[in-house]
């Protein structure tokens, strides 16, 4: 059964850092892009980040580009997102995604129907 596990969530001041990790079990994911999406309370859902399964390939949101950093390590079955200069409007929860390809050097930053998503870790940017 495939299960993916969210962690590094917590409670940062703004300017701060964080490091998400999403571990998948179950299964490789050799072919699967990896997302990140986000919820705040009363918001809706925003795609923050993908990377293509290969690896070769990652795409922002506006919102975040130049300051999160996406990664994996498919022999780890692992990915992570390193989150830095923190502001309160990332404040949310954070699932990660997995959505299976055969087109190895893409993915898509708001996936519609991913495959598979983790239950979620919760970043709370405050002073």
């Amino acid at each position: 059964q495939t299960q993916l596990v969210e962690s590094g969530g917590g409670l940062v001041q703004p300017g701060g850092s964080l490091r998400l990790t999403c571990a998948v079990s179950g299964q490789p994911v050799d072919y699967d892009a990896i997302g990140w999406f986000r919820q705040a309370p009363g918001k809706e859902r925003e795609g923050v980040s993908c990377i293509s399964a290969s690896g070769s390939n990652a795409n922002y949101a506006n919102s975040v580009k130049g300051r999160f950093t996406i990664s994996r390590d498919n022999a780890k079955s692992t990915a992570w997102l390193q989150m830095d200069n923190l502001k309160p409007e990332d404040t949310g929860v954070y699932y990660c995604t997995i959505k299976s390809t055969f087109v190895r050097t893409l993915c898509t930053v708001n996936q519609p129907s991913p495959d598979y998503t983790g239950r979620g870790t919760l970043v709370n940017v405050s002073s």
